[in-house]
């Protein structure tokens, strides 16, 4: 694997782009500013350049390049495969119902006996993370196929959000990635740092994504009750106080994080399902608390199969940490990084939604975490 990352900022890049790295097995991931217009001469080189490459992306509520955060800028990885092969599909998003079909679609054209992991893309407003990933698992479940990524961001305005597509930046798509061979190695984390509080309230009223009550009472009349003077301020304060989601006694604790809100109808749309009937409480975090999760994530059992190889990391953090962190973002990317060798060189940046597996092993969508997806290939002794 050769690898190289590069920052486009204030209309230049802090290196001269590698035009040796192009080739049909070359990967190029980009992460910029939801305004494109900010980054569209850097785009329109990166198409120069790698114009035999696979070049992904999606739009971004803040791009992190090494251990550092930066805005309106472009974050990017040129990974040129010497061992492994990869793979791109997309897929259009008519809406979020379709969420379901289009993970089974995606995984269905992915799937061969060798293939190791996914990385996904997706828009992050028209979407239904949860029933995507659902339709990824129904497929892949059985396969020990690691699948990873993310929905794309606005910085905190939920206005609009795009993935590259065919050269392009639009909406309403999602794009998958996959890895093949016995050489290549994926690992992840995921942690949140988020803690609950107040009482349980039952989700008595929901459509998928869309949660109309708590406890028989319009659920964005008990959102803006916690929230007091902020709730002027919604969607972008309830990022602010996540709802924590089990939905069985059985099942894995969730986070859900705040799309959009509905004043006529009294509801909220969140970035995966709140199933009727599942418990839920509301959530804060401190910065030590969120700064520990990221460290936590870095250090996760799965991490610590890297033993040192040339490697990328992916890093997808939530925008509600970032406004909750403020000034302090870059600690928790530093957190991630002070884990790790200087082999390891990291791009990523802050989303709408996180997606990464459970400990079962399937993928679900996941909210105000910090994820992170380690990829390398084996070295000869």
């Amino acid at each position: 694997m050769i690898r190289k990352t590069y920052l486009y900022e204030n209309s230049s890049w802090n290196d001269s782009l590698d035009g040796t790295l192009d080739s049909l097995n070359t990967l190029v991931i980009c992460f910029g500013s939801s305004e494109y217009d900010l980054i569209k001469t850097g785009m329109d080189e990166i198409y120069h350049v790698f114009k035999n490459s696979i070049i992904i992306g999606c739009s971004t509520a803040g791009e992190i390049y090494n251990n550092e955060l930066y805005e309106n800028s472009l974050s990017i990885a040129v990974i040129k495969f010497e061992k492994s092969m990869i793979k791109l599909e997309t897929h259009k998003l008519n809406s979020s119902e379709e969420s379901y079909d289009v993970g089974i679609d995606l995984a269905n054209n992915l799937y061969e006996d060798d293939l190791k992991g996914i990385f996904v893309l997706s828009d992050g407003l028209n979407v239904n993370g949860s029933q995507l990933t659902k339709g990824l698992n129904a497929i892949l479940k059985e396969n020990n196929i690691v699948v990873t990524g993310g929905l794309a961001g606005d910085d905190d305005k939920f206005e609009k959000t795009w993935l590259l597509i065919d050269n392009k930046p639009q909406a309403n798509y999602v794009s998958a990635l996959g890895f093949y061979g016995n050489e290549l190695n994926i690992s992840h984390g995921s942690q949140g740092g988020w803690s609950k509080f107040g009482i349980k309230r039952t989700v008595t009223k929901s459509h998928n994504h869309v949660l109309y009550e708590l406890d028989n009472k319009p659920a964005l009349e008990v959102y803006k009750t916690y929230l007091g003077l902020n709730s002027k301020d919604l969607p972008s304060s309830g990022l602010f106080y996540p709802l924590m989601i089990k939905e069985d006694s059985d099942a894995e604790e969730k986070v859900r994080t705040i799309l959009a809100i509905n004043e006529k109808e009294g509801s909220i749309t969140f970035a995966g399902d709140i199933p009727v009937g599942s418990t839920v409480m509301f959530m804060k975090a401190s910065f030590s608390e969120l700064i520990e999760g990221a460290n936590e994530a870095a250090s996760s059992e799965t991490i610590l199969e890297h033993k040192d190889e040339k490697a990328i990391n992916l890093a997808i953090s939530c925008v509600g940490r970032k406004l909750v962190l403020g000034q302090k973002s870059e600690e928790e990317i530093e957190a991630v990084t002070k884990n790790f060798s200087d082999n390891i060189l990291q791009v990523g940046y802050y989303s709408y939604g996180e997606i990464s597996p459970l400990n079962s092993g399937a993928c679900d969508l996941h909210n105000q975490t910090m994820t992170l997806t380690l990829i390398w290939e084996c070295e000869d002794d």
